[in-house]
């Protein structure tokens, strides 16, 4: 069935922001190749530097999803989009490491807020919801891919300053049609009194109601996602440099013309392309498997994985074996995000999911991005064999913690009750 004009036109305005939050999110791995030979600095600052800029990108969800409710969705997705192209302008005339530490942090405030608006307003304004979340879905795994993509390319021919204002281009294109564009954004809950955006939780309501969730299930599944955060940013944001520094890669001889080319970072972009088909097979899975055993098996992939790369680099392998690898780990690192999501929807009550969600995505984004300070200072001060043991130990948390979801399957209560009914058990 078509899509009605509203959910067309609110389907266009957010698959365009969820596309350039992780077209913007995924090219400061490929700059940070870039500022590291440009700034005289060591990674492990390096590391801190960008941790900066991610940690918002997580810690600012929960604030993002209660402004959200009270100023309405569509003002924060355009602050979003503005102020995610205004921080690569600043990376654009940054001169020292902290002006560059200034853009990071702004771009994480800024990126903050696109998760819980974007789907606030989906949610309330979508009536073929279903249809428009599979193609926002999709509109973030191309903005993951082509990021990385874009950025490698214009890097061949360019500046790496001028690239990083060619890439806030998007995004001021963004906001002018997000001015222009016409919606409901209530056009699905248009007989629920209580759908304003002047109902936001007080403050009393999200201490109770976040209190209720942790003393539930939703504690586990909360520390689970947080491991894989860690082990989600910390591989994402270093795996670029670690490629350019394999001998395999380094001793490929390209054609006349091309000698500028990266092929480290096209190995990276491949990895996110891949983990576009990880995170559709495992949505699919999700019908069939429990959240809890699809997480468990998956966690356990990633571990092997992680201690794979131990000895792809520190011995001489061949080109197909690390594409190989690269290939597998994105297609795992992606397919696990339905089944945590899953998972969400299953170990809380309705109402408090939007509640739920902000907190996951303060887990993944916020937490997780504590691996890059704590990667860049093992591989600075230890050894790449040391990161990725750290790496799979992030893999093993995240397992024990589905195992227990899984010997408890049964106990815990789900998402059959409300808040008040959870607290009175």
């Amino acid at each position: 069935m078509a899509l009605n004009a509203n959910d067309r036109s609110i389907a266009n305005f957010t698959m365009a922001g969820h596309a350039l939050v992780h077209w913007f999110e995924t090219s400061i791995p490929i700059f940070l190749v870039v500022w590291l030979d440009e700034f005289s600095v060591g990674v492990a600052l390096f590391g801190i530097v960008v941790a900066l800029g991610y940690a918002p990108f997580g810690l600012g969800a929960l604030p993002g999803g209660i402004l959200a409710d009270r100023y309405g969705a569509r003002p924060l997705v355009l602050v979003c989009l503005g102020g995610m192209s205004l921080a690569f302008l600043v990376l654009a005339i940054a001169t020292s490491i902290y002006a560059i530490a200034v853009g990071l942090v702004l771009w994480g405030v800024a990126a903050s807020v696109y998760h819980p608006a974007g789907l606030s307003l989906i949610s309330t304004g979508v009536e073929d919801r279903g249809t428009v979340f599979a193609w926002h879905g999709i509109a973030g795994n191309a903005g993951i891919a082509l990021g990385p993509f874009v950025t490698a390319t214009l890097l061949i021919f360019l500046e790496w300053s001028v690239v990083a204002a060619i890439l806030a281009v998007p995004g001021v294109i963004a906001v002018l049609y997000g001015l222009g564009a016409e919606f409901d954004p209530t056009a699905a809950v248009a007989d629920d009194a209580d759908a304003g955006p002047d109902e936001a939780l007080s403050p009393a309501d999200l201490l109770g109601n976040s209190r209720t969730l942790f003393a539930s299930a939703f504690a586990v599944v909360f520390v689970l996602v947080a491991f894989e955060g860690l082990y989600y940013r910390g591989t994402l944001t270093y795996l670029p440099e670690i490629l350019h520094g394999l001998p395999a890669i380094e001793a490929l001889a390209l054609p006349a013309g091309l000698e500028g080319i990266q092929p480290a970072d096209y190995v990276y972009v491949g990895l996110l392309v891949v983990g576009m088909a990880g995170q559709y097979a495992g949505g699919k899975l999700t019908n069939r498997v429990s959240p809890a055993r699809g997480l468990a098996a998956i966690f356990a992939v990633l571990v092997v994985l992680a201690l794979a790369f131990v000895p792809v680099t520190t011995a001489e392998a061949g080109l197909g074996t690390i594409v190989a690898l690269c290939g597998l780990l994105g297609f795992f690192l992606f397919a696990i995000q339905p089944f945590y999501q899953n998972a969400v929807a299953i170990y809380t009550p309705p109402d408090a999911r939007g509640l739920s969600y902000g907190y996951t995505y303060l887990a993944e984004f916020g937490f997780g991005s504590a691996s890059i300070a704590v990667g860049g200072f093992v591989l600075g001060e230890l050894s790449q064999t040391v990161f990725f043991a750290v790496i799979a130990g992030f893999a093993v948390g995240g397992g024990l913690l589905a195992g227990a979801l899984l010997v408890g399957d049964g106990r815990f209560a789900t998402a059959d009750g409300t808040l008040e009914a959870n607290a009175d058990d």
